[in-house]
């Protein structure tokens, strides 16, 4: 795992300079690659590529970046893993000219695919994660390369005036943000869309000009400023073609093929050079994965697991159990909630765009302890969108059945009715409710979830009603000041999941942005920030193929999602291990908020503050905050978003 920087273009005149410009932009991603750094420049071409170094594979300097091919032709900086790459050695004994290799790195091995068949024909062969920059000297271009899934980060933009643009492209913004000509100016429409989503998805970015490579995605550009873009796999497209091509055989056997699809990339997955671990939640997804690993090894995994001490938040007990069944060498850490809040001041510099998923904490904290131990670590994310894991496809799929029986103009009516009374009615209405329902249910702030309901019962269809489920503001322009939000994947590129089943729809619509922008967000900058590599099996394209292909009955029975994986891990697990209410990886946010981060959140949202930055209307966000404090409204979602862009801004102003 690495980290890339670059630009083409620009002024070139002073080579010190230019490499002074690519030192610094590399250095400001130097936990991607702690382990050595490299740059490259073209002055006549214009082009500059530096790379940063976490060596995973061939750790002598046969495997340093840039790294040029046989041909002279190709220059490429990195960032990654290909699992097939033997695979793609053998292939190339024949080539014409034979193949000199200098050592048994990825890159070299992708730079020769290069040289022989083309850069699109090589990325067709390969199985990875990716983010590719390459020059190719003979037709004066460069190519930008992300995997299928998204699992690795890269953006690119034109910055600069007409007489001297320059067009940058890394691993993270922080290190386009050292180049002399990148312009800082936020674009409120994608504050808009980070606001709605607590994310801002691909292609967009926080920053004017610049935007996020799309996964599957090649992108070529020249110093003519024409660039082309085209799509070398697309889940869109595997999804329905999976739909419309799904497996007839017993359930049995489509079980059987996909653990032996499971294992083979496991297998592939589990080769590296340094030592290698898995985080293990005691969950469904990252045992079934630590599960198959241990299958595989001779000796003991290495698994790690991070617990809290606050009821309701804690799942290591349940994750040490299973580590005990499959006998792996489990790592576990009990962390205080000091230790938790600790990390929020790094959470700027670590995601360096606007954040707010929370999870993003212990994300950190977990890898953190992993890195003490291993170089490399496998997940188990994917397995919620692939295998229908999430409770809200069954929520919103209910909702929605049960609502569009009834005409929209009187479902909006009823909506709109609801929340135009002031939210201390609800709140001093359902207080009695708290005294009638189940011990269980007691702190449900039922006012708060009927204003949410309110806001998307009067949904024109399902992905409607859905894009308000997963919105964490409804209408982000109530309170961002300035333009609208940009188009997401709820409004474009979806007519082809037309034909899927209601709740398939949902679990596209989430592989596609949620999963990628931030899923695999969270993680990759979590891990990167400590130097650790982290792998994710179920998103190898292989798998996604395969299970687009499982019909919806053998993933979601009688309510219970991930059936057919359950199946797969009740081999090697027992299910009274497993079987328990879903917990997720989250922290007491609201609890906080009134208690050790109060000072912080204040500062943070003080009406001065606000009214001098002009990006929020500081009325709406004061009211809210009051209410926060008072415990009159549980605003914890939509204030700790705001507080995640307050505390970036602050760092990145």
């Amino acid at each position: 795992m690495c980290g890339l920087v670059g630009f083409l273009g620009g002024d070139f005149s002073n080579k010190k300079l230019s490499t002074n410009i690519l030192q610094e932009m590399s250095d400001k991603i130097i936990s991607r690659g702690p382990d050595s750094s490299g740059i490259w420049i073209d002055e006549t071409s214009k082009i500059g590529l530096a790379h940063r170094r976490l060596a995973v594979l061939d750790l002598s300097p046969a495997g340093h970046q840039p790294m040029i091919s046989s041909s002279k032709r190709y220059t490429m900086v990195y960032n990654g893993e290909i699992y097939n790459s033997l695979e793609i050695k053998n292939e190339l004994i024949n080539a014409e000219p034979a193949i000199t290799w200098s050592g048994h790195s990825d890159t070299e091995i992708l730079l020769a695919g290069f040289d022989t068949w083309g850069i699109k024909e090589t990325i067709y062969r390969i199985t990875g994660m990716f983010a590719i920059s390459v020059w190719d000297n003979e037709l004066k271009q460069l190519t930008l390369i992300r995997d299928r899934l998204g699992e690795k980060p890269l953006y690119y933009g034109w910055q600069g005036s007409e007489s001297n643009k320059a067009f940058l492209f890394g691993s993270e913004l922080k290190s386009l943000k050292k180049h002399p000509q990148f312009s800082n100016e936020i674009d409120r429409g994608s504050l808009s869309l980070y606001m709605r989503y607590c994310y801002v998805p691909a292609p967009h970015s926080i920053y004017k000009g610049i935007k996020k490579l799309e996964p599957g995605t090649i992108l070529t550009v020249s110093l003519n400023n024409k660039y082309t873009q085209e799509r070398y796999w697309d889940a869109r497209k595997v999804v329905k073609n999976g739909f419309e091509c799904q497996f007839e055989q017993p359930i049995g056997e489509v079980t059987k093929n996909l653990e032996v699809e499971l294992k083979n990339t496991i297998s592939q997955q589990m080769m590296a050079d340094v030592p290698l671990g898995a985080f293990l939640s005691g969950g469904i997804d990252s045992s079934a994965v630590v599960a198959l690993m241990q299958s595989q090894s001779s000796n003991p995994i290495k698994t790690f697991t991070i617990g809290f001490k606050e009821a309701g938040y804690n799942e290591a007990e349940y994750a040490k159990l299973v580590a005990e069944h499959l006998g792996t060498e489990h790592t576990e850490l009990y962390v205080s909630s000091q230790d938790a809040l600790d990390v929020i001041p790094k959470l700027p510099n670590l995601y360096c765009e606007p954040f707010a998923d929370s999870s993003q904490i212990p994300t950190y904290l977990v890898a953190a302890l992993a890195r003490e131990h291993v170089t490399v670590s496998l997940s188990g994310d994917g397995g919620d969108e692939l295998f229908c894991g999430y409770n809200r496809y069954l929520f919103a799929n209910k909702l929605w059945n049960g609502l569009k029986i009834t005409p929209a103009s009187l479902r909006g009516f009823v909506g709109r009715s609801v929340q135009s009374f002031p939210d201390a009615f609800w709140a001093k209405g359902f207080k009695f409710l708290n005294k009638i329902t189940p011990e269980k249910f007691n702190g449900v702030r039922w006012g708060d979830k009927l204003q949410k309901g309110a806001g998307v019962v009067g949904s024109k269809d399902l992905i409607s009603l859905y894009q308000g489920v997963v919105s964490n503001w409804q209408n982000p322009s109530s309170v961002v000041i300035g333009e609208g939000e940009h188009k997401s994947i709820f409004s474009t590129d979806i007519e082809i999941l037309s034909s899927l089943d209601d709740v398939e729809k949902m679990m596209a619509i989430d592989m596609i942005s949620y999963l990628p922008d931030d899923i695999l967000v969270k993680v990759d900058r979590a891990a990167m920030g400590v130097s650790l590599e982290t792998r994710v099996p179920f998103l190898d394209h292989h798998i996604i193929e395969f299970t687009s292909k499982i019909p919806l009955s053998m993933k979601l029975n009688n309510g219970v999602g991930k059936a057919i994986l359950r199946d797969i891990l009740y081999k090697y697990v027992p299910r009274e291990l497993i079987e328990r209410p879903k917990m997720g990886f989250g922290i007491p946010v609201s609890d906080w908020l009134k208690g050790p981060l109060k000072d912080w959140a204040e500062e943070l949202l003080s009406e001065s503050r606000l009214e001098s930055q002009g990006f929020f209307y500081p009325a709406i966000v004061r009211k809210m905050w009051s209410e926060h404090i008072l415990g009159n409204r549980n605003w914890q979602s939509q204030l700790w978003v705001i507080l995640m862009f307050q505390a970036w801004l602050e760092d990145n102003a």
